[in-house]
């Protein structure tokens, strides 16, 4: 008969690392830290059209509180920090945050995922705080196609920030592109041929199920998509690394022009996650798809040590599942995507 080996226990698992590990024996070294949920786009995939129920500012967690809990994190082993929200660039004072989480000296990767509205003053102030490199949401080129997904005319703006961001030198600029099945498929040529002309990265992402945002379309992967532009472009597989995150990249053979695929649908990449999201009002969630989360907040604000949260951060990670179920249970997460931070 077949015997399931015993899961350490975390007592057993703190014994073997100092680091943060899950059970199931990945170490979490990337946490991604959503600044505020407010936006200043309503993307249909994103929030309804017309949401206003957005956290309270005195409910954020001040810079300080998100410095020290980075600091925690990175004593636990973390190394890549990435700013989220919301749109991260309406919160005041963003690169004052992350000169201060540049300052914390294992911290090796500061990241910042934007849909690029508000870039284009700030990508020079942005890299002279440390920031390392960043993501920009471009779901269309089509400017009435891309104000019907955002529910706003501001493509130019994106447009300008993609290239203020690179003149600032914050590259390769990542570009991101989620899939939505019959609105912007079609585009996706043209949206590769743009990157490659201008030397972005573009990540093509599946859509994912996250509440009533999630379920209005059905899903479409990525699989044939990614025969075709194999095939139109002369794609390769790229061996070595292009970032922490999930994507599998591809690149044209002369190596200058890559492609990353996110697949959490039709490939989920659970088996590998070493990420964990704080949200902007101090809540630690273990998982994109699931519900699984602890207050860190409340705990800090009542006085607790470092040694003390310490310890709350490592029973909270005893949380984080195996995989997301967004097949098995589509409806199971009721909270948008911009509340949890990306």
């Amino acid at each position: 008969m077949d015997i399931m080996p015993a899961i350490p226990s975390i007592a057993e698992r703190q014994e073997q690392s100092p680091a943060l590990r899950d059970r199931f024996g990945r170490d979490i070294r990337y946490l991604r830290i959503s600044v505020t949920d407010k936006c200043d786009l309503r993307c249909n995939y994103c929030m309804p059209k017309g949401f206003r129920d957005f956290t309270e500012p005195a409910a954020w967690l001040t810079y300080p509180e998100i410095l020290r809990l980075t600091r925690i994190f990175a004593a636990l082993g973390t190394r890549r920090v990435r700013i989220t929200g919301g749109e991260p660039l309406t919160r005041k004072g963003l690169p004052q945050l992350i000169a201060g989480i540049r300052a914390i000296e294992s911290v090796e990767d500061i990241s910042l995922s934007t849909n690029g509205t508000l870039l284009a003053p700030v990508a020079a102030d942005l890299q002279a705080a440390g920031l390392n490199r960043l993501n920009v949401s471009l779901d269309s080129l089509d400017r009435a196609c891309w104000a019907g997904i955002t529910g706003a005319d501001k493509l130019p703006h994106v447009l300008a920030g993609l290239e203020a961001a690179r003149a600032a030198g914050l590259g390769p600029v990542k570009v991101n592109m989620v899939l939505l099945k019959g609105v912007n498929e079609h585009e996706i040529p043209a949206v590769v041929r743009y990157c490659f002309e201008h030397g972005y990265i573009l990540r093509l992402i599946e859509e994912m199920p996250m509440g009533q945002t999630g379920s209005v379309r059905g899903m479409a992967t990525l699989e044939t998509i990614r025969q075709q532009l194999v095939s139109e472009f002369g794609l390769i597989p790229v061996t070595r690394e292009l970032g922490g995150g999930p994507a599998r990249y591809w690149e044209t053979p002369d190596g200058h022009n890559s492609l990353g695929f996110i697949t959490p649908m039709s490939q989920h990449f659970c088996a590998s996650c070493n990420r964990v999201r704080l949200a902007s009002d101090g809540r630690l969630y273990l998982c994109l798809g699931q519900e699984h989360s602890v207050d860190l907040r409340a705990p800090m604000r009542d006085g607790c040590s470092d040694a003390e949260l310490t310890a709350i951060i490592r029973q909270a990670i005893e949380l984080k599942p195996e995989k997301h179920e967004f097949r098995e249970q589509p409806q199971q997460i009721i909270r948008f995507m911009s509340h949890t931070g990306g």
